[in-house]
């Protein structure tokens, strides 16, 4: 009887053992998953129940709220912290005989990364959290009874929602695939990204973070590379689209040498095609983001030593809108993005990257200050119509 027992405690203990370490395992491969949409259940807490007898008034049903807080940049934490996807929030304490005013329901906060926009299930957009300390009530608690609703508590408000990320970065990188963004991100930061000689070696985007000898810091965001079509949901960089959003600057990272999806496949892009595609694919899906600054970086000289490629890809550019004439009329765009700057690099040797960096900086700040004038401006036009209406609204008593 012993020995059986025995073995049964080293059954069940290597049984334990075992799925621990898987869920080990689990979890981290679970924190590797990037997500960036995440439905959610939430519900408000009920009001408590009043007390006809003597008056007594239920207390208020506990809100569900979402905060936007720092040190994320997608939605698996919430998911793992949360794995059921429900968030009620505490219902109100009831009135009684010696407590007349029942307590309110304990409030139920969600921390959430910054960047998220929260939708309704008919589509319709709730709330924009940008900022770090931002809160939204996504639910709000039910009223506790009172006369006016004979005692009896209300019900909390009660949906499901869909929390979508957009990244939140400086920079965004926009490009086809085994262009070398992976490869530049990792040339000027200290982000880690998959780097190899195939396509869509990014299949999630992945932040990295330039820092300047002054501590400045500048956050670049690196989307998996588009395809021909990403607009409408061709390849893996149409549902990161949505990332570039809010970037404050574009940078686009071309092959000198084009593109090719396939080894074997005949259809082959050039550096100037692919440029004009990236432009069109972009018009697409969103026609502002024509509108945000914009570089161009000509990546891979280190295969190009007497400079003929680059060159002839510079000529090109600016030779536009004339050398559109080579491009097929259903692949040129109604707008043409521009550049502010024309770089010619190799992330892989890391040859003219410092110069890039301080470019980079550079037009951030300048595109800042034009945003702060632009405020400003607007800001003293908003207060002179004011003054300007309170002058025509004034009258006298007689």
């Amino acid at each position: 009887m012993f020995i059986t027992l025995r073995i049964a405690f080293c059954r069940s203990y290597c049984t334990r053992a075992v799925k621990q370490n898987i869920t080990k395992k689990d979890s981290k491969e679970f924190k590797k998953r990037f997500f960036d949409t995440l439905r959610i259940y939430v519900k408000g807490g009920s009001g408590g129940q009043g007390y006809p007898k003597y008056g007594g008034v239920g207390g208020k049903g506990g809100d569900v709220t979402l905060r936007c807080v720092g040190g994320s940049s997608h939605l698996a934490k919430v998911k793992e912290k949360y794995p059921e996807k429900r968030f009620i929030a505490q219902t109100g304490k009831n009135s009684g005989k010696r407590h007349l005013l029942g307590d309110n329901g304990e409030n139920l906060t969600v921390e959430v990364p910054a960047g998220i926009i929260v939708r309704s299930d008919e589509g319709r957009e709730l709330a924009d959290l940008n900022k770090e300390g931002q809160e939204f009530v996504v639910a709000k608690g039910g009223i506790g009874g009172h006369p006016g609703n004979n005692f009896l508590g209300k019900s909390g408000e009660r949906k499901s929602v869909t929390l979508v990320l957009k990244l939140i970065a400086d920079i965004g990188l926009v490009g086809f695939p085994n262009a070398g963004k992976s490869t530049f991100l990792s040339a000027i930061s200290r982000a880690n990204p998959k780097v190899a000689s195939y396509p869509f070696t990014t299949l999630k985007p992945q932040i990295g973070t330039m820092v300047y000898n002054d501590h400045r810091q500048i956050t670049v965001a690196d989307l998996p590379g588009l395809i021909e079509g990403a607009h409408v949901n061709y390849g893996l960089g149409h549902k990161f689209l949505r990332h570039i959003e809010r970037t404050k600057l574009l940078l686009f990272m071309v092959d000198l040498f084009g593109f090719q999806l396939k080894p074997h496949t005949t259809l082959h892009r050039t550096a100037f095609e692919t440029i004009i595609l990236l432009n069109k694919e972009l018009e697409l899906y969103k026609e502002e983001l024509l509108d945000k600054p914009a570089v161009l970086a000509l990546n891979k000289i280190d295969c190009d030593p007497e400079g003929k490629a680059a060159e002839e890809v510079l000529q090109k550019i600016k030779n536009l809108p004339d050398s559109l004439s080579e491009i097929p009329e259903e692949l040129r765009p109604q707008r043409l993005v521009k550049f502010d700057e024309i770089f010619v690099i190799s992330a892989k040797d890391q040859k003219g990257t410092d110069n890039m960096k301080l470019k980079l900086r550079q037009l951030l700040d300048v595109y800042a200050d034009q945003r702060n004038t632009e405020l400003m401006l607007q800001m003293k036009e908003t207060a002179h119509i004011i003054e300007k209406s309170k002058e025509h609204s004034k009258w006298k008593l007689v």
